[in-house]
C-alpha cells in the first residue's frame, strides 16, 4: 500500500467522476437518467471491449526484450539488425494455431513463435513456429487446413475425424505431422522450446551478393515437453499453464533467451539443391549447411497491458529491412499479403500507429486518413511531387528483386528433384533422429489421437499414410489401434 493520495477518477474524458457506485437517479430508488453520460459511457465501453480474435494464432501471450548480436555474419548480410555488437529492443509473441483464446495452452499443437526487432532501418518480423516444417507447400490449401483443425459447422466441436482425413489426403504434411505428434508436439513451456523460421529467406551483403538462408532460435533453457497425460491434466488444472510461466518467470528475474543460429546457402546452389530448398515441408540438412551463431534474444520485460501491448502486437512477414529479402517460397510470398490483410480487417487500416506496432525510428509515408489515424499528415500527400516530399531509396531495390528476374534459377529449384517425395524427411526422423522411448511416446500419441473420434475410411488411410513414412511404425500404429478398439 502507497501512503500517496490516489489520483481521482475521470471519465474518458478526463472529468472528475461523483460516483463510481450509484447511477444518477430521480430521487433515491427512481429510474436512471439519461443524461448521466458516465453510466452510459461505462456501458458503452463494455460493449465494445473485445477485438476480434486472431483466425489462426488466437492463444498466446508473450513480453518483451533485446536481441545482441555475439557472431559476425557481416559477409551474408548488411541489415543493421545483424552487424557485430547491434543490440536492438525487440517483443516476441508465442502461441498454439488452432485454439481460440480461451482455450488450453497444452493442447496438441504446433507453436507460433512471433519475433519484431525494433530496428534503426524500421520493424523487422519474424513469424516462425516450434517446428522447422509446415503442413503443406501451396498457400491455395491453408485455409482450408485452418479450418479442418478447428470446429465443424454442425456441433461446433473439433473433431479429429475432420484433421485425419485432411492430413491423410494430403500426403505433404507427413512431416510436420511427425513432428506434431512426437514429443515436441506439446513443449512443457514455451520457454522450453525452439523457434524456426521455417520458410527460406534471403540476405544481401553490402557488396550486393545473395545467400539462402534459415533461421534457428536454440532455446539455452533446453528442450523439454509435457507427455500427454500431464498436458491434459493441465489443460483442465491451469488453461494458462504456458502464459504464466513465462510472466512468472520474467517477473521473478529468470529470463529466458534463445540463440540464433543460421543456415546459410550460396543462392546460386538452389538451382541445383537436391530437392526444392523452398519448399516448407523440408529442412536442410545440417550436414549441408550446418548452423552458425549470430546472437542472443532474451525477454525480460513483461506487458504492462497484455490488450494494447500484446493481442494488438501484429506481426507481419512483409517487414523486410535492407539487407533480408523473401524467397521464391510460395507460401512465404503469400503471407507477405495475409498476414498485413489481416491486421487491416482485425485492427483496422492504421494499425501500425498503435505503439507496439510503431517502429521505433521516423515514418515517412503517404499513406493518410482512415479510422483511427492518430499520426498528422502534412502535405504534400503524393507522390511524385516537386514540393520537397520523401522519396525512395534508390540504392535498396535491385536487391530482393535479383531472384524474380532468374528464371533459369526459380524454375530449376521446382523442377522435380530425386528427393522431392513427401515421406522422405519424415521417416528419416522417425528412423534416425528419434530413440527408442520417442518412438514409443510417438505410436502411443498418434495411437490415442485416432481412437478419438476418427471413421472407419479415415482410420485406414491413416494406417497407410504411416507405412509411407515408415513400414514398422505404421504397423505398431495399426496393431495399437486394434488392440484398445
Amino acid at each position: 500500500m502507497t501512503s500517496e493520495q490516489p489520483e481521482i477518477l475521470t471519465t474518458d474524458a478526463g472529468i472528475p467522476v461523483e460516483s463510481d457506485e450509484h447511477s444518477l437517479t430521480v430521487g433515491p430508488d427512481g429510474p436512471i437518467l439519461l443524461q448521466d453520460h458516465y453510466l452510459i459511457e461505462q456501458m458503452a465501453q463494455f460493449n465494445r471491449e473485445r477485438i476480434p480474435e486472431r483466425q489462426p494464432h488466437a492463444k498466446g501471450s508473450g513480453a518483451f526484450g533485446r536481441f545482441r548480436v555475439t557472431g559476425d555474419v557481416s559477409a551474408y548480410t548488411k541489415a543493421a539488425v545483424f552487424q557485430p555488437g547491434t543490440e536492438t529492443e525487440m517483443v516476441a509473441r508465442f502461441s498454439t494455431v488452432a485454439g481460440e483464446r480461451g482455450s488450453p495452452d497444452t493442447w496438441r499443437d504446433p507453436r507460433g513463435f512471433a519475433l519484431r526487432f525494433y530496428t534503426s532501418e524500421g520493424n523487422y518480423d519474424m513469424v516462425g513456429n516450434n517446428t522447422p516444417v509446415f503442413f503443406m507447400r501451396d498457400p491455395m490449401k491453408f485455409q482450408n487446413f485452418i479450418r479442418s483443425q478447428k470446429r465443424r459447422a454442425d456441433n461446433n466441436l473439433r473433431d479429429h475425424d475432420m484433421q485425419w482425413d485432411f492430413w491423410t489426403l494430403s500426403p505433404e504434411s507427413a512431416h510436420q505431422v511427425t513432428w506434431l505428434m512426437g514429443d515436441r508436439g506439446i513443449p512443457k513451456t514455451w520457454r522450453h522450446m525452439n523457434g524456426y523460421s521455417s520458410h527460406t529467406y534471403m540476405w544481401v551483403n553490402a557488396a550486393g551478393e545473395k545467400f539462402w538462408v534459415k533461421y534457428h532460435f536454440k532455446t539455452d533453457q533446453g528442450i523439454d515437453f509435457l507427455t500427454q497425460e500431464e498436458a491434459d491434466r493441465l489443460a483442465g488444472a491451469d488453461s494458462d499453464y504456458h502464459m504464466r510461466d513465462l510472466y512468472e518467470s520474467i517477473d521473478r528475474g529468470e529470463y529466458p533467451s534463445w540463440t540464433l543460429h543460421m543456415q546459410i546457402m550460396p543462392f546460386g546452389e538452389a538451382q541445383n539443391y537436391r530437392f526444392n530448398p523452398f519448399d516448407l515441408t523440408k529442412v536442410w540438412p545440417h550436414s549441408d549447411y550446418p548452423l552458425i551463431e549470430v546472437g542472443r534474444m532474451t525477454l525480460d520485460r513483461n506487458a504492462t497491458d497484455n490488450h494494447t501491448e500484446i493481442e494488438q502486437a501484429a506481426f507481419q512477414p512483409n517487414n523486410l529491412v535492407p539487407g533480408i529479402g523473401p524467397s521464391p517460397d510460395k507460401m512465404l510470398l503469400a503471407r507477405i499479403f495475409s498476414y498485413a490483410d489481416a491486421h487491416r480487417a482485425r485492427l483496422g487500416a492504421n494499425y501500425q500507429q498503435i505503439p507496439v506496432n510503431a517502429p521505433h525510428v521516423p515514418v515517412h509515408s503517404y499513406s493518410k486518413d482512415g479510422a483511427m489515424r492518430i499520426q498528422p499528415v502534412s502535405d504534400p500527400v503524393y507522390t511524385p511531387n516537386s514540393k520537397g516530399g520523401p522519396r525512395p531509396d534508390t540504392d535498396r531495390y535491385g536487391e530482393p528483386a535479383g531472384w524474380h528476374t532468374d528464371g533459369d534459377l526459380v524454375r530449376g529449384a521446382y523442377t522435380l528433384h530425386a528427393e522431392d517425395d513427401d515421406w522422405g524427411q519424415a521417416g528419416t526422423m522417425v528412423r534416425n533422429v528419434l530413440d527408442d522411448a520417442a518412438r514409443e511416446r510417438l505410436v502411443n500419441n498418434i495411437v490415442g489421437h485416432l481412437l478419438d473420434g476418427v471413421s472407419r475410411p479415415v482410420l485406414e488411410r491413416a494406417f497407410e499414410y504411416w507405412r509411407n513414412v515408415d513400414k514398422e511404425l505404421g504397423d505398431r500404429i495399426e496393431n495399437g489401434v486394434a488392440a484398445k478398439s
